[in-house]
């Protein structure tokens, strides 16, 4: 197994506070933030919750991506979304990591799961942002890979996003506010075939990541699916990423990616590294 060779925790912090503070950091963010939520917050609690609707194939259980193409290859398109938006009925109030992220008028803010925490967080700061959503392209009759939405969740043209402060990039799409999802494995296959030339990925997304350092703060990227999303998202930033993580509960496809990429890794619980970098 690879070994992370973590950095001096205090001097990664401050040089953290001081990206932060110049608006040169990305947060890319799982539903790691969010510890008690009355929704499914793991691509294993989602296949569960499929598992409880319907009697699922071997290979389809535990897998998220697999229980989704099961379903809409035998239950169709709506049964998929309509269980989906079940699932993330629910509102989750923003954690603190999200409140003060939505306080710092960040160019690009990334997150990674459906439940919609961040985009609450900024309801609740006000100013002046936009959120860009990735969607399936089932049924939609559209040759589009994403859709742009104002403060209050009405679609807007790409070029009134790209004016707003912040930008929220909710690549998998999201419960809110048009139950957006990238969940099945054709959603994927076909993104996937593309992503690599940075297709599906947002022009203004894209823009907004040239020379930003990012870091990744409650993710998991223990599938490989995840991985490779994150990868084609991070392309063409700085050569400089941090990750808040526990060490100890990774498993070796996670450390590879972390070493793949030269991640100044902060080994802690996200609510303590939290405490850290904002004393």
């Amino acid at each position: 197994m690879t070994t992370i060779l973590t950095e001096n925790r205090d001097e990664v912090l401050a040089e953290l506070g001081e990206l932060l503070a110049g608006r040169r950091i990305v947060p890319y963010l799982g539903p790691g933030l969010s510890a008690y939520a009355p929704v499914p917050m793991t691509p294993e609690d989602l296949a569960t919750f499929f598992a409880a609707k319907t009697t699922l194939p071997r290979r389809a259980v535990g897998n998220a991506w697999a229980a989704a193409q099961y379903i809409e290859s035998h239950r169709f398109r709506d049964t998929l979304t309509a269980w989906m938006r079940e699932a993330f009925a629910p509102r989750v109030a923003p954690a603190p990591w999200h409140r003060w992220l939505a306080a710092q008028g960040l160019p690009l803010i990334v997150d990674s799961w459906y439940a919609g925490e961040m985009r609450e967080a900024l309801i609740e700061a006000g100013g002046n942002w936009a959120e860009v959503q990735g969607i399936s392209r089932a049924l939609i009759g559209e040759d589009k890979w994403f859709r742009f939405f104002d403060a209050a969740g009405a679609p807007i043209r790409p070029e009134q996003g790209a004016i707003a402060q912040t930008l929220l990039y909710a690549p998998h799409g999201s419960a809110r506010p048009a139950v957006n999802f990238l969940i099945s494995d054709a959603d994927y296959v076909e993104v996937l075939t593309e992503i690599d030339i940075q297709t599906p990925i947002p022009e203004e997304v894209r823009r907004r990541r040239t020379g930003q350092s990012f870091l990744f703060i409650g993710c998991r990227f223990h599938d490989q699916m995840l991985r490779s999303y994150a990868r084609q998202i991070i392309k063409r930033s700085s050569d400089r990423h941090f990750a808040i993580v526990d060490l100890a509960g990774l498993t070796r496809n996670e450390q590879r990616f972390l070493d793949e990429h030269d991640f100044a890794v902060i080994d802690l619980p996200v609510d303590e590294a939290f405490a850290a970098l904002t004393a």
